[in-house]
């Protein structure tokens, strides 16, 4: 189905879903990060589809906001008779971008279904505003599938974290460095390009002290041009040994030093300073401890087709003894392709699998849904 789909009409009989799976399909659009995968649409009395949006990442408008934008010129009595299907309740709050419940009151909408309402301190009560603006609510139409496209970001938000990416690039036999410690480059320029996009969203880049003492990174978030993008995430660096006084990373000043080993230590700090999304770059050992502390909320996996036989591995031990007890990932298709060529690379996406699809024998059940 295309991006926008204004002007198709949805079948009489179950129209209400239609639209909410419509919305669902749009919400993948969207990359992961800061701010979950939302979509919505904006359904007439007769079923046709006036407008579409989904949310394109942290700073753009809200999912509401961008089916609101597409929206044509509307009499106040034609707007109160349309529905919006979205697929996480409105939020209430004023931050990057503007309230979508008060958009919508607005707009005059007559009715509105969610289907998962959103339970974070700063964004919770759109529901409540729009109910006492006199506007139809509903709540729950496709709600387990819209909680499941969002389950690592609503875990993250629970704990109060930020949501948390990992970036590996490594060899056919999963190094990340040979046995005399060079690195560069495994991956291709095409790799790196695609991996300064995330770094672009991302609101703070990680990495341990050993990484910073071998490599002396700037971790800048970069164009394919080479430019330093105009937004740059702050440079954080985890460990006891000291930044040396020129590293590149000092730049402009936006770095952290946080003297400690502990993964959920930083993700506090961080969020404790209003950091929402958190990439990892490196070393293993970095990756290992938030893997092994189930921190990783999506994987970006650059694969270089070279062997090395020897070397540094990607990740290290996870304290997994068994095959039941392995930790499972999917495809993730959010923001494009769960699968892509770079180059002479293939970078996947993966997240991690709900905890209701993995049986203790590590299994999908025969009725798992598939996807997302």
């Amino acid at each position: 189905m295309s991006p926008r789909s204004e002007g198709i009409v949805m079948p009489p009989a179950g129209r209400e879903r239609a639209g909410m799976n419509l919305a669902l399909q749009l919400a993948r659009r969207g990359p992961r990060g800061a701010n979950p995968l939302v979509g919505a649409v904006i359904m007439a009395p007769d079923g046709t589809v006036l407008a579409t949006g989904y949310h394109q990442g942290a700073g753009t408008p809200h999912a509401e906001a961008d089916a609101l934008n597409r929206l044509g010129p509307l009499t106040r009595a034609e707007a109160r008779e349309l529905s919006m299907f979205v697929t996480l309740e409105p939020c209430n709050h004023v931050g990057r971008t503007g309230a979508c419940a008060l958009a919508i009151q607005e707009a005059g909408i007559g009715r509105v279904s969610y289907a998962v309402p959103d339970e974070t301190d700063r964004a919770a009560g759109g529901a409540a505003a729009l109910v006492a603006a006199g506007i139809l609510v509903e709540e729950g139409l496709l709600g387990a599938e819209a909680r499941e496209m969002n389950h690592r970001w609503f875990a993250a938000r629970a704990a109060g974290r930020p949501f948390t990416t990992l970036h590996i690039a490594q060899t056919l036999d999963g190094r990340i460095a040979a046995a005399d410690g060079t690195s560069q480059w495994i991956t291709g320029v095409e790799s790196r390009n695609h991996s300064h996009l995330t770094r672009a969203r991302a609101e703070a880049i990680i990495i341990g002290t050993g990484t910073l003492l071998a490599d002396d990174p700037k971790l800048t978030a970069r164009t394919p041009e080479g430019v330093d993008a105009p937004r740059q995430p702050r440079r954080v660096v985890m460990g006891y040994r000291s930044i040396p006084a020129g590293a590149a990373l000092r730049g402009d000043g936006n770095f952290a030093h946080l003297p400690t080993h502990d993964p959920h230590e930083v993700l506090a700090e961080l969020a404790s300073t209003g950091i929402d999304h958190a990439m990892i770059e490196g070393g293993a050992s970095i990756a290992t401890a938030f893997l092994a502390a189930d921190l990783v909320d999506e994987i970006w996996l650059y694969q270089a087709p070279m062997l090395l036989g020897g070397g540094r591995k990607a990740v290290g031990e996870l304290g997994i003894s068994t095959l039941a007890a392995a930790r499972r990932y999917r495809l993730d298709e959010s923001g494009g392709d769960g699968l892509i060529r770079l180059g002479p690379d293939m970078a996947l996406h993966l997240e991690p699998l709900p905890a209701a699809q993995t049986t203790v024998t590590g299994r999908m059940p025969a009725s798992a849904p598939q996807g997302a």
